[in-house]
């Protein structure tokens, strides 16, 4: 053979080869690159749930802080309306003598009601008002033929709202025929 067509077949036979490396080479970069691109797709969908919940916890914490600060004198609150009742129960009960001592009383417990309305605390169960089971627990029942069923007939404790939620529910007798 001569030297040329010698040199063609080498060069024949070689690019062969190169080629079958290069295919080689190019399906292995391309199953890097699947590989790589999938990682990247999911490493993107695992930041993207991490967002969400990131928000999901910043949204959850604010709503807490807000209630926190929007029922904040609460627990204060709870704890001074049976010291209402008491003040209540002496006035309805009191047979002072000493008019100045009674109106005394009053203007203390006028003072009182006025600052609780100023903190939008606000009784309610009262003397014919129609049971409402949300509001008003029955601590039990009565008969008067002259009362509608279901309306109260006794108040034990004054129910209040706070900011129009219910922080202590109202203990009443109910009619019941």
């Amino acid at each position: 053979m001569p030297e040329t067509l010698k040199k063609e077949s080498k060069k024949k036979s070689i690019s062969k080869a190169a080629k079958k490396k290069v295919s080689k080479q190019s399906l292995k970069d391309k199953e890097i690159i699947k590989a790589l691109e999938k990682q990247l797709e999911e490493t993107q969908d695992k930041h993207l749930r991490l967002k969400a919940e990131f928000d999901n916890f910043r949204r959850r914490k604010a709503d807490e802080l807000s209630a926190l600060l929007q029922y904040d004198g609460e627990n204060v609150l709870r704890v001074f309306l049976p010291i209402m009742d008491d003040l209540g129960r002496m006035l309805d009960s009191s047979n002072a003598t000493d008019q100045s001592l009674k109106d005394g009383m009053n203007m203390v417990a006028a003072k009182i009601q006025k600052f609780l309305e100023s903190l939008d605390v606000k009784p309610f169960g009262k003397l014919g008002e129609e049971m409402d089971a949300e509001i008003h627990d029955a601590m039990m029942t009565q008969t008067d033929e002259t009362m509608d069923d279901h309306v109260i007939l006794n108040v034990f404790e004054k129910g209040y709202t706070y900011r129009d939620k219910v922080i202590r529910h109202a203990k009443v007798i109910v009619n019941k025929k």
